[in-house]
């Protein structure tokens, strides 16, 4: 059985366990809390609660409180539990702190990697037979005995030699942090290896913190470089010996996104992806030879998603039906569906079927016969709870009640019986309630959330959802937040929220849209249209041909979208106000905003950008290559896509917005597009806020981001 490690987050009044790979009992019945009184569990079926742990069993030696326990996890027989506490940020995410072991028989509470740098461990696991516990301190695996509490390193990296974890990029990009997997029979564990050495790095500068300036080096590999060279690898508990796996291919022209052991317990299945990620490959690797067999592989012209874990799962698999199937995600006939792929690959089974989208799976009932997902076929701005039957061939089944239009995501336990289920719209704040499948009925009915819904909220909301039709024919979803007592024969300002890119969606039904958290005050009140539409290349469940028509069209293709819908607005709302049209957006929709002010300077007479991607050649290689190819082939598409090419086309009013300690999109980006700003004798504002990341959020932004909207895209109606 895997390990459940759980990390805590606020939910339903308590602090609910919310794990990497689900927050439930092993048996599915009941879920795990954490409050005051220690770690308790709480059975569905008897609706009764356990505290499990104690929070006086939590007290270290010669202190008072207990550890504050950021996540934990039980050992397969409960005899002990994993404590994390003391975390610490990397890049991101808290995942390095100090674990400490309870053994709940004998009550001893021990530090775990005692000697080694407090706070430096990163995704301590127990070993199946709870003997030994792994994890990761300066970039090397290490094991443990829990009963001697002899430390035993297993790998030996120097410099930028990463064993068990990942460097900056295959975080960012591929979601891959927690790089070690212990074997089902305890004596090995299977690992990455990033050899991050060949990859340069980039300097952030600090000049504020001391008095002479420093640098931060990232290893942070610029598209048009090659990755860093990546393989797997096998390590003997006993010996610690390695066995690599023999993955075909350059190691540095590929990358191997995802990795856990087969239900075989003595091979791995591995997923592999070339440099330009348009072609994909499950491999089985002997773990004691390092010999790989070819499983299944698919290829697209743009670009292979890598998919998120299923829950239980390490991987973009589920198997089944006694591990001789699994479930696995692709798009390849248009639409994102589920197949179901024999174990050796040779036959396959679409469950899903339709011409719509999975935008995400769920879970499994194999004792009913069902797999669980979120999907919305008629609406691509909302999110339901959808079935399947894994045999095949039948309509997919709608389980969300009808009368909950919006929104919707679900923790379903391992065996599909029960779920946490969480709802909002655009006029109903977030509601919780735990409920069991497949009637979809609160077991708390003081929780159920049919019964508090009020539709007739909708009447009183100020936003309103629309689609609209560009001169290209591409129809597009869009919101618009209307000023308070709005008077349709007058004209007022509009300020657009974009992103653009295929990370993400502006244009979805949940609660909050129409609300600007960089705006101080009330837009609505003050006099604003707030509006937004989403191009094609966005995320959104409309096939894959919408989404991919981005390929090597990033600042192309979705400003000409934006732009055009903007200009239908225009055309068919007598309402919005041509002369006071803004734009503002972050990150990738930073560069969205600069595209806009810059290719379409008569359209839009403002824009506020926040850590735009000024050259799309300063970004990283795995997104930027995934989306638009090697610059080596089509450097063309990469400059015409680029704000910066186009900077010298300004007219209007800009408001620049960079940390100068993004780790993400670099602040280098902003230094180029005011140089280029300047040499074209372009007027503009510019604010660099020193060391902060790439989330600006000081109080001096809303403000200063408020200021500039209001002097040059005055609000109120005319």
């Amino acid at each position: 059985m895997k390990k459940l490690f759980l990390s805590i987050s606020l939910f339903l009044g308590v602090f609910f366990a919310q794990a990497q790979r689900g927050s439930w009992t092993p048996d599915g019945n009941g879920n795990y809390t954490v409050d005051k009184s220690g770690i308790q569990k709480t059975d569905f079926k008897t609706k009764q609660k356990e505290v499990l742990v104690p929070a006086e069993l939590l007290v270290p030696k010669g202190q008072e409180k207990p550890l504050e326990v950021k996540g934990f996890s039980f050992s397969d027989d409960f005899s002990s539990v994993l404590i994390f506490t003391n975390t610490k940020r990397v890049w991101r995410y808290e995942t390095k702190g100090d674990y400490w072991h309870l053994d709940l028989k004998t009550k001893a509470l021990k530090q775990v990697g005692k000697g080694l740098p407090s706070a430096s461990l990163m995704f301590a696991k127990l070993s199946p037979d709870a003997k030994n516990v792994a994890y990761v301190s300066n970039n090397n695996l290490y094991t443990e005995n829990l009963a001697t509490g002899k430390i035993k390193q297993l790998t030996f990296g120097k410099g930028k030699l990463i064993s068990g974890t990942f460097d900056w990029v295959y975080e960012e990009e591929f979601d891959c942090r927690d790089g070690f997997r212990w074997s089902p029979d305890s004596k090995s564990i299977a690992f990455w290896e990033i050899d991050a050495n060949t990859i340069r790095d980039f300097y952030m500068i600090n000049t504020t913190d001391s008095i002479y300036s420093y640098t931060i080096p990232v290893e942070y590999p610029k598209v048009g470089e090659s990755p860093s060279a990546c393989r797997v690898g096998v390590v003997g508990i006993a010996d610690g010996k390695t066995v690599w796996m023999k993955v075909p291919g350059d190691n540095r022209q590929h990358y191997i996104p995802r990795m856990d052991w087969a239900p075989s317990g003595n091979q791995l299945i591995l997923q592999q992806l070339n440099r330009k990620q348009n072609h994909s490959k499950l491999f089985y690797a002997n773990a004691k030879t390092g010999a790989v067999t070819l499983l299944y592989e698919e290829q697209d012209e743009a670009w292979v998603d890598v998919r998120t874990s299923w829950a239980g799962s390490q991987g973009g698999w589920r198997w089944l039906n006694g591990n001789k199937e699994f479930l696995w995600i692709t798009e390849k006939d248009g639409w994102n569906h589920i197949y179901k792929i024999s174990n050796d690959g040779k036959s396959e089974t679409l469950v899903t079927v339709g011409d719509f989208d999975v935008i995400s799976p769920l879970a499994v009932d194999e004792e009913l016969g069902y797999v669980y997902y979120l999907a919305s076929p008629d609406n691509a701005t909302q999110r339901y709870l959808y079935r399947s039957k894994l045999s095949g061939g039948e309509k997919a089944e709608r389980v969300t009640p009808a009368i909950l239009e919006g929104t919707h995501n679900y923790q379903i336990s391992p065996n599909g019986k029960y779920a946490v289920h969480s709802f909002s719209n655009y006029y109903t704040a977030p509601m919780n309630q735990a409920i069991t499948l497949p009637d979809h009925q609160a077991i708390n009915p003081a929780e159920s959330i049919v019964a508090k819904f009020d539709p007739s909220k909708k009447k009183s909301s100020n936003v309103e959802f629309f689609k609209v039709v560009t001169k290209s024919g591409v129809e597009m979803d869009g919101w618009m937040a209307k000023p308070k007592n709005f008077d349709p024969s007058k004209k007022y300002p509009v300020l657009f929220n974009v992103y653009g890119e295929p990370a993400s969606q502006t244009v979805t039904d949940r609660f909050g849209i129409g609300r600007n958290g960089l705006y101080e005050g009330n837009m609505a009140e003050d006099g604003y249209i707030y509006m937004s539409v989403d191009n094609r290349g966005t995320p959104a469940p409309k096939g894959r041909a919408w989404r991919k028509a981005i390929y090597r069209n990033i600042g192309i293709i979705n400003i000409q979208d934006q732009a055009e819908a903007c200009m239908k607005i225009i055309e068919t709302y007598p309402f919005v106000d041509a002369s006071r049209i803004a734009v503002h957006g972050w990150s990738g929709g930073g560069s969205s905003t600069l595209n806009l002010l810059f290719k379409y300077p008569d359209l839009y007479q403002t824009g506020i950008a926040g850590a735009a991607v000024a050259n799309q050649l300063t970004y990283d290689n795995i997104y930027q290559e995934r989306y638009m190819g090697l610059p080596q082939e089509n450097l063309q598409d990469f400059i015409e896509g680029s704000p910066l090419t186009h900077a010298k086309n300004l007219k209007g009013n800009l408001l620049y917005v960079h940390g100068t300690g993004d780790d993400n999109v670099h602040y280098q980006n902003a230094e180029m597009l005011v140089n280029e700003l300047i040499k074209h004798n372009r007027q503009f504002q510019f604010m660099p806020y020193p060391n902060r990341n790439h989330g600006v959020r000081d109080r001096h932004l809303t403000t200063l981001f408020t200021n500039f909207l209001k002097t040059h895209c005055p609000p109120g109606a005319r």
